[in-house]
């Protein structure tokens, strides 16, 4: 993992004790960059004195208003998260992160955290490229926030150091806006006419942004989006 091109993003953090908990994993593996979604706390004494050296981590973080805002930079976006069933296909273990990291080589990778008690929405989830499953009791699932991040970071830390043969990732900011492409066409064929546009949109996002997308394969998805819509102007027109 190449700390200088590695973010931390931390959503909806309640406890300022955690943002100096997570200031100091951060600075634990050499990662600088920690953003947080709001609406979080802001760092106080309590934060400061447990980030015990990390002030610096903590002093320069970035403050987002949604998580597509935070990660839209990120080639990569790694969330953890306890939940089962829906995102199950793009589960990741522990052991398989050193891999993915390897992969993305020298571009940006973001790794996502939910709030204390609540964990990440759907929603939210649905801008991940992976999810990151750690194998925790059944019974007792969720882990203080600063921990994951540690548990995390550290798995991360064990991808080989070779340089991989990297592939031209498209940053999330760039696939988003593909999917609004599409959502812009699916509506134009009347796609969403049986209702749960949200829903529908949020399953669309998870089908065709399971995995991180090249610059080539954003670019045909748009292309094809744009393709349905020129058509229908046409038709139209005729």
């Amino acid at each position: 993992m190449d700390p200088s091109s590695s973010a931390v993003v931390a959503v909806r953090i309640g406890l300022p004790a955690n943002l100096g908990s997570i200031a100091r994993v951060c600075r634990n593996f050499g990662i600088e960059d920690l953003r947080l979604v709001e609406p979080a706390a802001l760092p106080d004494e309590e934060s400061h004195r447990l980030a015990s050296g990390a002030d610096d981590v903590l002093e320069g973080l970035r403050r987002f208003e949604s998580l597509p805002l935070a990660v839209a930079d990120l080639a990569v976006v790694v969330a953890t998260s306890s939940l089962r069933g829906r995102g199950e296909r793009r589960a990741l273990g522990p052991a398989d992160l050193p891999g993915l990291v390897q992969e993305a080589g020298q571009k940006r990778i973001g790794f996502v955290f939910g709030p204390e008690k609540s964990g990440l929405t759907e929603e939210e989830l649905s801008h991940a490229s992976v999810f990151l499953r750690l194998p925790t009791d059944p019974s007792f699932p969720t882990m203080n926030v600063s921990h994951a991040v540690a548990v995390t970071l550290a798995a991360a830390a064990l991808s080989p150091s070779g340089a991989a043969e990297e592939e031209d990732l498209a940053p999330l900011g760039e696939i988003e806006g593909a999917i609004e492409h599409w959502d812009r066409a699916l509506d134009a064929i009347g796609f969403y006419d049986t209702g749960h546009r949200d829903r529908t949109l949020r399953e669309w996002r998870r089908l065709i942004a399971g995995r991180p997308l090249s610059q080539r394969e954003v670019a045909i998805l748009r292309g094809v989006a744009n393709r349905i819509l020129v058509s229908l102007r046409r038709k139209g027109s005729d």
